[in-house]
């Protein structure tokens, strides 16, 4: 049987690694590649349970060097890219813009080139709520396919830019692309520099979780196995060049996700430690996800149940995101958040 190939940028990332495992074993018919640069957030060890499989291949390539992507492109004839690879951290973007702007951007024009050169079949961008800007705390108003893009970090407008880019592909190219933006989202494996696995690992450990400003930021959450299925029902039935949001309906404030994560655990609120706003903060976040569902989409996990589920995760692999907690993540943390 020959299977169609999948090439899964960034797929030693968070939400690319659960979408790599989530394809291996749903796709049998599929051989799926993971092409990563394996940079500070990526990490193979997560993708053990599938390493021996041969429908499973990992590549390590940058997504920015033309002539390793074209090369790569060429000798495996990939059918479908699913684009994750980014640098998608927002407090490192407004530390150093250009990382963000060079490999979101970049990267994605040559992805892009390389996916014309060959004739995909498909190419799906995986984007997010925040290039649409924030919304105001008026609880009836949220994000659609139509609302204009107004990205208010610099990450947020490198990938608003790349999601241009792989608009003006399909228009100018004809080159198959769909878009998704999806919502924050959380589960097994989140890098521990983001909000959710950065409050379990310190409220495990007894340390001061800091939170920014007042913690009066609203995010909508969404699990990353429904990110998953959302994503491999825009590969199958997305319709061509179209925009599909994705978001999980659990609106918290940041303070809220925090109370819970502690509650959850079984410690003091006392770990609570209130630190200088981030630099033009997004008041909130919320999708309307109706477009995709009527597709057939729909969330599976509330955020009670996701969260439950996310800390068990965290509690059982300690192991796993201990040895990422190094002496450089340290500094970082320390410096950013300015805590001692």
């Amino acid at each position: 049987m020959t299977r169609e190939k999948v090439v899964v940028t960034g797929g030693a990332g968070f939400i690319g690694g659960n979408f790599v495992q989530y394809m291996v074993d749903k796709y049998p018919q599929y051989e799926i590649f993971n092409l990563d640069l394996l940079t500070y957030a990526g990490d193979l060890t997560k993708h053990r349970c599938i390493e021996n499989k041969d429908r499973y291949h990992f590549i390590k390539a940058d997504i920015t060097d033309r002539e390793a992507i074209y090369a790569c492109f060429e000798e495996y004839k990939f059918d479908y890219v699913i684009h994750f690879a980014a640098e998608s951290h927002v407090d490192r973007s407004i530390t150093k813009p250009e990382i963000s702007v060079f490999t979101n951007v970049l990267g994605t024009q040559v992805l892009l080139d390389a996916a014309k050169y060959i004739g995909v079949k498909k190419f799906v961008q995986v984007s997010t709520d925040e290039v649409y800007g924030e919304l105001d705390f008026n609880p009836t108003t949220f994000f659609t396919e139509e609302t204009p893009l107004q990205p208010n970090s610099p990450y947020s407008a490198s990938k608003a830019s790349s999601d241009m880019l792989v608009r003006a592909y399909h228009r100018t190219f004809g080159l198959p692309v769909n878009i998704t933006r999806c919502s924050n989202n959380y589960g097994p494996y989140h890098f521990p520099e983001k909000l959710i696995p950065l409050t379990i690992s310190r409220v495990l450990n007894d340390q001061k979780v800091p939170i920014y400003g007042d913690g009066k930021n609203i995010r909508d959450w969404l699990h990353v196995y429904d990110h998953c299925t959302a994503i491999d029902l825009v590969m199958h039935k997305g319709s061509n060049g179209e925009v599909y949001n994705v978001g999980g309906y659990n609106e918290r404030t940041n303070l809220e996700v925090v109370k819970t994560i502690i509650s959850t655990i079984g410690k003091s609120e006392g770990l609570i430690e209130f630190v200088k706003d981030r630099l033009g903060h997004d008041k909130r976040y919320a999708i309307d996800s109706t477009k995709l569902e009527s597709l057939g989409w729909k969330p599976c996990y509330t955020f009670e149940t996701g969260i439950a589920q996310t800390i068990k995760w965290y509690i059982d692999n300690k192991d796993w995101w201990d040895q990422i907690i190094s002496e450089e993540y340290k500094n970082y943390f320390d410096k950013q958040y300015s805590l001692k």
